[in-house]
């Protein structure tokens, strides 16, 4: 506020100069001399140091403290004389200049004052993550997650090249999970979703059984290590459908009895902890520290996994422990020939529980076909963890038990219920010839048909068209896979289960308008072309050449899933694939 007032004062000064017809320069001293006529002599120096006296004095008397600004003018020093000693004593002797301050230096007090307040506020946690960048989302991509950290129990979950971070108590099982993110993923809650180990460097990867802890498998796993959540539908289906995962030839105890186990008996001698059912048959075993296989006969026992170092002989002094099934877990192989030039495609392999195991400490094994190969793992899974297993794969139908009790009764309907019925009269008759049913229900699609068509001439509701919309509308589907190649399907079909009844749709490779059901039947993969035909200017699906026609592919996979027609069993399991 003073400089402002001095330099005022010095612009009045100025003009009242210029109006005198007064004149000034400044000397080499530094100081400012007045240029005037002769007979008008002034004294610009004492005028500017009167000014400043009295200034000085007025600020004084209006605040009351010692002034801390410069003179209005730097005067340079004089030799002292009579007047230069009498103004020593006047106030302008005990002024303090001013020091120019910088602007970084105001700046960086801001920040830290800034910072100071911010620190002492408690932290909030955003509400909307999702708006965040994607170094602070909550979907995050693997590369730009950390490793899993036991001890904050944070942990990473990835399907698909997407992943999620999720807080995981010490307490927490799989099947817990599982079912956290079923609900946090908005996925259908069938039971068949499962936690996978997956080992990319090693190739290796198995499904955590359902009571095992997460936390304790974290622990030995590496830093490349990480968790998938994907669909698993044949984790327990050798209980339903036992035969099929333990074939005669190599359960040792149905050769003894002539086959004549019924297989309810097979399970409980599997389960039971008193009886020893032994799994038998030749396998392939990569050495170790080499990278050569030798084809061995190979004994799998509640103890261990023996080899045969003479032919087929059981006795004691001939076999040799492998691997103890305590301290181990089976992995499947998913880089066999490739990482480990395996002699088939259907590798596995024991990897030790602790520390974490290195590539020399893996025993590798290789079966002739999938089939042997699931049977190894499935007794594997059995021999170790016996009747727990089958706890787990009764929770989840008792916890079905229990929410009936609680839900509003629903009628059951089958497939043998549902009958053909007759409305075209005034009372409704079951249509009890089947060439008759066959014939109604050929001519009520043949009226659905003219009337979907006449509706479309008319003007549809829907947006699309009726041929652009059957085009489109399959591909928000699960099943749905798009664009992808034989071997892709392969993959995924395997990581899911090579249970009877899986399958998904893509577009055909050599054909670009038509589409592919791939499906599973007795652990064998099999593909089947949709070629479409057009009919009364009507492009329809079919895939048996024509015989039964589709206006779309939700149609042809809703009809297929009631009815097997030419497939070799009924769509049961579509492969699903959830970003989290």
């Amino acid at each position: 506020m003073t400089c402002v007032c001095v330099c005022a004062c010095v612009r009045v000064c100025v003009r009242l100069f210029s109006s005198l017809g007064l004149r000034w320069h400044t000397t080499s001293r530094g100081s400012f001399s007045c240029l005037s006529p002769p007979e008008d002599d002034v004294d610009l120096e004492a005028l500017v140091n009167d000014m400043n006296s009295s200034l000085e004095s007025l600020y004084s008397t209006c605040s009351g403290q010692q002034p801390e600004s410069a003179p209005l003018l730097h005067v340079s020093p004089e030799p002292p004389s009579s007047s230069s000693s009498s103004s020593a004593d006047s106030p302008q002797t005990n002024l303090r200049r001013s020091q120019p301050m910088h602007i970084l230096a105001v700046r960086r007090l801001q920040e830290e004052e800034q910072q100071l307040r911010t620190s002492s506020l408690p932290a909030i946690p955003n509400p909307f993550p999702e708006l965040c960048s994607p170094a602070s989302s909550p979907v995050l991509s693997p590369g730009s997650l950390p490793p899993g950290d036991p001890s904050t129990g944070k942990y990473i979950f990835s399907e698909d090249g997407m992943g999620k971070v999720v807080e995981i108590p010490a307490d927490m099982t799989a099947r817990d999970l599982c079912q956290l993110l079923v609900y946090k993923s908005h996925c259908v809650d069938d039971n068949s979703w499962a936690l996978v180990e997956h080992h990319p460097l090693l190739g290796l990867e198995r499904c955590l059984e359902d009571h095992e802890l997460v936390v304790q498998v974290q622990a030995s796993m590496n830093s490349d290590s990480r968790f998938l959540f994907r669909k698993n539908y044949a984790k327990y289906e050798f209980f339903r459908n036992p035969l099929t995962f333990f074939p005669e030839h190599m359960v040792a105890w149905c050769q003894e009895t002539n086959g004549t186990i019924p297989p309810s008996q097979l399970l409980q001698n599997f389960l039971a902890s008193s009886s020893c059912p032994e799994i038998q048959g030749y396998l392939y075993v990569k050495e170790l520290g080499r990278k050569s296989w030798k084809k061995l006969y190979m004994f799998l026992r509640r103890s261990g996994l023996y080899c045969s170092t003479k032919g087929t002989s059981k006795e004691p002094r001939h076999l040799q422990l492998l691997a103890d099934l305590e301290d181990s877990n089976i992995f499947t192989v998913i880089t066999g020939k490739k990482q480990h030039s395996a002699p088939t495609e259907y590798a596995f392999c024991i990897k030790p529980n602790k520390g974490r195991a290195e590539l020399k400490e893996l025993r590798m094994l290789c079966a002739e076909d999938e089939q042997s190969r699931t049977c190894w793992m499935t007794a594997f899974r059995l021999f170790k963890y016996g009747i727990v297993l089958y706890q787990n794969y009764k929770i989840p139908q008792q916890r079905k038990t229990l929410l009936s009790h609680f839900s509003a009764p629903v009628r059951s309907v089958s497939e043998n219920s549902l009958v053909a019925m007759d409305f075209s009269g005034r009372i409704g008759r079951v249509i009890d010839n089947p060439v008759e049913a066959q014939s109604a229900a050929m001519e009520e699609g043949h009226a659905w048909r003219k009337r979907s068509q006449r509706m479309n001439m008319l003007g549809c509701h829907s947006p699309l068209h009726h041929s652009s919309l059957s085009s489109v509308i399959h591909v928000a589907q699960l099943w749905f896979h798009g664009r992808i190649t034989r071997e892709e399907s392969h993959r995924i079909i395997h990581q899911q289960g090579q249970v009877d009844g899986l399958f998904l749709l893509r577009v055909s490779q050599s054909n670009p308008k038509a589409f592919v059901l791939t499906l599973c039947h007795h652990q064998k993969i099999k593909h089947f072309q949709i070629l479409p035909c057009e009919e009364d200017g009507q492009v329809f699906f079919s895939l048996d050449d024509g015989s039964t026609k589709f206006t779309d592919l939700i149609q042809l996979v809703e009809f297929y899933q009631l009815n097997r027609g030419v497939l070799p069993c009924k769509l049961r399991h579509p492969c699903t694939i959830v970003a989290l």
